[in-house]
C-alpha cells in the first residue's frame, strides 16, 4: 500500500507536537481547557492536532476512515463507519489530557493504522519525555529506532501490575500483589510496560484510539493482550475490559483471576 511510510508519520507527530502541543504545556489558559462531559476534559491542542494529523492521513489515503477521538466525541456515527472501513486509522491527539491540563510529562500523540480488521502500524510520541514508539506487524516494535521486546516474568515470581480503573486500584487478584494505579496515559502505560516499570495492566475499557496503537506495539514485543474473558483483542473489540501482559502466561494468569470483576451483575 502507497502513502505514507512509518518514519513519516513518526515525523509528521513530533511536528504537530511542536506546532501545537508542546507551546500549551503547562501554558493553558482557562478558556483553552473545556469539558466534553462532565470531568472528561479537552483543550485547544487536542482539537487543533487532531485536525492537522487528520487531514494529513485523508491527504495520503483519501478512502480511509480516519476515527479521531474528538471527532468521534462531535458525530458517534463515526465509530460504525470505522468499524466496517477496509482501511482505517485511529488517532489520540492528546492522550491523557487531564495529565496535559495538569502539567504532567505523561501525555502522548498517538495513531494506529488498521486494514481489515487488524493493526499493521501504530505509533506513541511522548513530547515531553522526547521519545517517539512505533510497530509494525510483523516487524517488531522500535523505541526511538531500536528495537524492544518485553522481559517475561521468571517463574516462581510474582508479576507486579497497575491498572486505570479506580475500583481496582490497591485490589489483590487471588494472591498476586496490590495493583497501584497506571500512569493514567495509554501512550505512557503500554511503553512502561515494554520498559519493564509493570508486568501487566487491567484496563476497564478497549476504545480504539486509546488501544490500537499499544497492543501492536506489546504483541510484537513478545507480550500479549486480551479481554478479561479471554477472547483476543482487535482494534475492533468495543467490549469492557482488557488485560495486557509482558508474555502469555502472564497475560492469561491476570485474566483468569480478573475475569469475575467484569462479569458481576
Amino acid at each position: 500500500m502507497s502513502g505514507l511510510s512509518t518514519d513519516t508519520v513518526s515525523d509528521l507527530l513530533r511536528e504537530v507536537a511542536a506546532a501545537v502541543i508542546t507551546p500549551r504545556f503547562r501554558s493553558l489558559d482557562d478558556d483553552e481547557v473545556m469539558e466534553k462531559n462532565p470531568g472528561d476534559l479537552v483543550t485547544v491542542a487536542d482539537r487543533e492536532a487532531e485536525e492537522l494529523i487528520t487531514g494529513r492521513l485523508l491527504a495520503a489515503y483519501p478512502d480511509a476512515v480516519v476515527l479521531g477521538e474528538e471527532a468521534y466525541a462531535a458525530d458517534r456515527g463515526l465509530m460504525d463507519r470505522y468499524l466496517a472501513a477496509e482501511h482505517a486509522f485511529t488517532v489520540d491527539p492528546v492522550d491523557g489530557t487531564k495529565n496535559f491540563v495538569n502539567g504532567s510529562p505523561d501525555h502522548a500523540v498517538m495513531v494506529a493504522e488498521v486494514v481489515g480488521g487488524e493493526t499493521v502500524r501504530s505509533w506513541i510520541h511522548q513530547p515531553a519525555h522526547g521519545v517517539t514508539w512505533t510497530a509494525e506487524r510483523g516487524a517488531g516494535t522500535r523505541r526511538d529506532g531500536e528495537p524492544v521486546t518485553t522481559t517475561p516474568v521468571d517463574a516462581g515470581t510474582t508479576p507486579r501490575g497497575v491498572t486505570s480503573a479506580w475500583a481496582l486500584k490497591g485490589h489483590t487478584l487471588d494472591g498476586l500483589a496490590p495493583m497501584g494505579l497506571s500512569w493514567v496515559c495509554c501512550g505512557v502505560d503500554y511503553p512502561r510496560l515494554l520498559e519493564g516499570a509493570t508486568d501487566y495492566i487491567v484496563y476497564s475499557r478497549s476504545n480504539p484510539w486509546d488501544h490500537a496503537p499499544g497492543t501492536l506495539m506489546v504483541t510484537e514485543a513478545g507480550g500479549c493482550v486480551a479481554h478479561p474473558d479471554g477472547t483476543r483483542y482487535s482494534p475492533r473489540s468495543l467490549r469492557p475490559g482488557l488485560v495486557v501482559g509482558v508474555d502469555p502466561h502472564t497475560c492469561g494468569a491476570v485474566q483468569r483471576r480478573v475475569e469475575e470483576h467484569f462479569t458481576r451483575d
